[in-house]
């Protein structure tokens, strides 16, 4: 019953937003009460707490951090469909920090930031989330930095992440920035 039901999931998903999800298939056949836990991480993230730039800006920092292909394209394809405008979706991949928003930026700075272990410049960023949107919207930015690398990362762990594909918004393909190697 498990298993038909995260079938029926994972069909979904690949119809919807045109992803190859074997990796997960391969979870479902060997362990499929560990890719029911995974799957229910992706909802930690609300959604409320912090406008939807701000969070897809962190959601495809951490993106960007793991996956140069298909985990990006649907982390940009999922933020357009929540209302990201195609304009800010395209600076975020470019790291235009002008042109992605107030919001997008500030988040996206602080996603690089913490990606890099980069604490000067990460702790103004963090101090500034949290007067603008809370620590309820610094729980869901971080959130979305964190739960937007998972997928990729095992992707690439299983042995399925095996390509870079360009990324396209709105039918037109976009430049990418990717995400800077942690410090040493």
């Amino acid at each position: 019953m498990l298993r038909a039901f995260l079938k029926v999931g994972i069909d979904k998903l690949e119809k919807t937003w045109r992803y190859d999800a074997s990796y997960m298939r391969f979870v479902l056949k060997a362990a499929p009460m560990s890719l029911l836990k995974f799957s229910v991480l992706t909802g930690l993230v609300d959604r409320k707490a912090a406008p939807a730039e701000s969070l897809a800006a962190a959601g495809i920092a951490g993106t960007l951090a793991e996956d140069c292909g298909p985990c990006t394209q649907i982390s940009v394809d999922m933020a357009a469909a929540g209302g990201v405008d195609p304009k800010v979706l395209r600076a975020i991949l470019a790291g235009d920090e002008a042109g992605m928003g107030e919001a997008a930026a500030l988040a996206w700075r602080f996603a690089r930031a913490s990606l890099t272990r980069d604490m000067l410049e990460a702790d103004p960023l963090r101090d500034e989330i949290v007067r603008r949107w809370g620590e309820k919207g610094l729980v869901a930015v971080s959130m979305a930095i964190t739960t937007a690398r998972m997928y990729p990362t095992l992707k690439y762990a299983l042995g399925y992440g095996k390509a870079c594909s360009r990324i396209v918004v709105a039918g037109e393909a976009a430049p990418v920035v990717h995400a800077p190697a942690l410090a040493a």
